[in-house]
């Protein structure tokens, strides 16, 4: 467990979801994202990481 803490990843939303599939609408709901330019710092766990993927063409991943 303690080698997971402290590690983050920064998701930033770069593109609309208007037109995407709706299950990549729901991804960046999840993800806590409301629209272009807004941004979270997430925990770099798995579930995130495959989140991250399924919507990678509407994000920026720093970290």
């Amino acid at each position: 467990m303690s080698d997971s803490q402290g590690k983050t990843v920064r998701v930033t939303q770069i593109a609309s979801v208007i037109g995407s599939k709706p299950g990549q609408a729901e991804t960046i709901k999840g993800l806590g994202l409301r629209g272009i330019g807004s941004f979270r710092v997430l925990e770099d766990t798995s579930a995130v990481r495959g989140m991250i993927r399924k919507v990678s063409h509407l994000l920026k991943v720093e970290g």
